[in-house]
């Protein structure tokens, strides 16, 4: 399992919190990671399944937070993503703060 050190850290990275328009940076970035790290280290079969694993069921419970898909659902004529407006203004102190 000396190959899952590198990958799990991987899964631990949040999306962006700027615009919209840098997930796909983000995302590409990632899958270039990825992809170098399976051409380089070469890890074992039980680690990837794990891996494939883990990232499946994180982007399956909800695509909006999985780092590797550029895309999210929009607010604000595109300027936020929703995951974002549900975090910030989840508890409703800052809505007074903006009207």
């Amino acid at each position: 399992m000396y190959c899952l050190q590198w990958l799990l850290p991987v899964l631990l990275i949040p999306k962006h919190f700027l615009h919209p328009q840098f997930l796909l940076d983000q995302a590409l970035f990632m899958w270039f990671y990825i992809i170098g790290f399976f051409v380089e280290r070469r890890p074992c079969h039980i680690c990837s399944i794990i891996f494939f694993t883990a990232l499946g069921l994180i982007c399956y419970a909800d695509l909006d937070s999985c780092i590797f898909w550029p895309t999210c659902t929009t607010r604000n004529n595109g300027e936020m993503c929703d995951y974002v407006y549900r975090n910030e203004y989840s508890d409703g102190s800052n809505i007074a703060k903006t009207l």
